[in-house]
């Protein structure tokens, strides 16, 4: 079984894969932040680190896709490589943050990957409105992301939606987070937690 969460920062992603993980007893696949040697660089000077950040981002999530792959384990994972190739870098090519040629050149290395890639068997897509991401992103206090502009919160979340409405990879249960505290409430992760049931139910 492997179970992925996407969503734009701040949606909530990591806090549901350790509760989902905690809950099923399934291993948790994080995404590599704390370690990103890319991360203060980009928030600082977009235009001149995007390349380096997303081949960064793409390397660590194809490996650890075939970690999971070769694991043989029940998985939950923090987002997924085909958020980085149709929502990440498109959005920092589109606003001349990122060259043609780095671009092209990303997105044929992705292509490559991803004949290799399997979909996972359940993608839960947390949606939440910009506020909702701000709040969140705020509240964990981390340095290099006080710099994100709401605009580009906002053309992340218009490109999340055109790719959430396309998704036929597979299995997808959308959650609507702006109205959820799935950390305090305890109901609120049992009514995710239940719809879950239902899909995964429905996959075998």
């Amino acid at each position: 079984m492997h179970v992925a969460i996407a969503g734009n920062i701040g949606a909530g992603k990591t806090t549901l894969t350790q509760a989902l993980a905690k809950h099923y007893k399934w291993e948790p696949h994080f995404e590599s932040v704390e370690g990103n040697p890319y991360l203060d660089d980009f928030y600082n000077e977009m235009e001149r680190w995007s390349f380096n950040l997303q081949v960064y981002f793409l390397n660590s999530r194809f490996r650890q896709i075939l970690e999971i792959r070769d694991s043989g384990r029940d998985i939950i994972q923090d987002r997924t490589i085909y958020e980085d190739a149709n929502i990440f870098a498109p959005n920092l090519h589109a606003m001349g943050l990122m060259a043609n040629r780095d671009f092209k050149n990303y997105a044929s290395l992705f292509e490559l990957m991803e004949r290799l890639v399997t979909p996972p068997d359940l993608l839960i897509y947390l949606r939440a409105s910009v506020p909702t991401l701000v709040g969140q992103i705020h509240k964990r206090g981390r340095d290099y992301e006080n710099s994100i502009s709401i605009d580009y919160l906002s053309r992340l979340n218009e490109r999340y939606e055109a790719w959430v409405s396309q998704y036929t990879k597979g299995k997808l249960l959308i959650v609507n987070v702006d109205h959820l505290d799935f950390v305090e409430n305890p109901e609120d992760l049992g009514n995710i937690i239940n719809r879950i049931d239902a899909e995964i139910n429905g996959l075998f």
